[in-house]
Parts: structure tokens; sequence; C-alpha cells
């Protein structure tokens, strides 16, 4: 299903209807609709901080940032051997964040970016799209931030796409796409808020562990 005329309104329709974008490689000028029998989704109440990265959050002098350079996290996950993003991806995504839709949490260590994650909000579902980490457990600690800030901010959906051992490991799961499509529909006739000042990475693990 490859549209080379794709628009920031068209890919919001398209998340609307259960479906993302992806390019083949970053060289590949093509991008196409998947739609996985399978979802990923990560539980805004089950995320799970193990021991040690409890520990390192309540240790860090880093800190989290929303939207701080958000051009920088998306070039951050391309940064690798295979990435699915091209120039297209890259541009719409870019179009995205200037209307409001698309966000990034954002590891600092000073003025160095060290991780982060990024995705586009539409109601109270958002849609995580990709991480990066050039630190140990920098994505972790975003990931994490990102849970509770969506969670504080009445999100009901943190749609992953797919499930990978990572993401499983840190309280991901399956579900068919009947029930993402159910879960998706709820959310989006949900308001969800970003918050103008995200937290400190030792509020995070404290509530999270509170939780748990």
């Amino acid at each position: 299903m490859n549209d080379p005329a794709l628009t920031p309104a068209m890919l919001l329709r398209g998340y609307a209807n259960g479906i993302f974008p992806m390019a083949e490689t970053r060289d590949d000028p093509e991008v196409f609709w998947v739609d996985p029998k399978r979802r990923g989704v990560l539980p805004l109440d089950g995320f799970h901080m193990s021991r040690s990265l409890a520990r390192a959050m309540r240790r860090s002098t880093w800190t989290l940032q929303l939207d701080r350079d958000f051009e920088a996290v998306v070039d951050g996950c391309a940064d690798r051997t295979d990435t699915w993003i091209n120039p297209e991806i890259r541009r719409l995504y870019f179009a995205l964040h200037l209307r409001g839709h698309a966000h990034s949490f954002e590891i600092w260590d000073g003025a160095a970016l060290i991780g982060g994650v990024y995705g586009v909000a539409m109601g109270a579902a958002f849609f995580g799209e990709s991480m990066f980490s050039r630190r140990t457990n920098a994505s972790k600690m975003a990931l994490a931030g990102a849970v509770d800030h969506l969670r504080r901010g009445g999100f009901a959906l943190f749609d992953t796409q797919f499930l990978t051992a990572h993401l499983a490991s840190l309280g991901g799961i399956e579900i068919s796409r009947a029930e993402y499509r159910r879960q998706l529909a709820d959310a989006l006739e949900r308001p969800g808020q970003f918050l103008p000042t995200p937290p400190t990475l030792q509020d995070v693990v404290q509530r999270m562990t509170q939780m748990s």
C-alpha cells in the first residue's frame, strides 16, 4: 500500500484507523502502511521497573525533558545500521511535531542528549514510534518517564506497534488486532493531556515503585 504523497493529515487518519507507516530502509523512497495481526502495547499501569533501573534512576543526575529537541530524537532513532526512518518519514514526523501531534521524551546529561522516545498523540492514545540510547539505561528511563507522564495526563493507550523482547521485559504485551482496534476506539474518544513540565527521574521512580 505505497503512497508517495503522504501528508500529516493522512498520517493521522492512518493512526486513527489502526495502521502506521514505515519504509523498508533509510534509502528507500517508498512508504507503506502496516497493520499487524498482533499488536504490541505497553499498559500504562503495567510498566516493569527492575530494581537495578530504579536504583539507577534514584541516583541519576540526568534530566527528563519533553520536546526539548524533537528532531534530534528522531535522528538519534534513525542513527543505526538498519532503520525504517527514511527522509519522507522524517519530514512527516517533523510536520506532525510542529502541529502539536508528535512528541519526544528525552534524557539529557547536561547539554548532551543521551536517549529518547518519540511518538504521536491523538486523544488519549500515544503511538510510540522508536527509541534510542547512547548510555546504559537512557532509553529505559525515557520510556519510564513517558509512561508516567502519559498516565498522569489521562492517556489510556500506549501503542508500541510490535512486541520486542526488550519491551516485553519492561511490561509490554501483545494483543489481537481486534482488541487493539477496540482499545484504540475507546482511547480516541477520550482527551489526553501533555503536561507542560516533565517530572524528575526521582519522582517517576517513586510513583512507579509505589504502584508495584
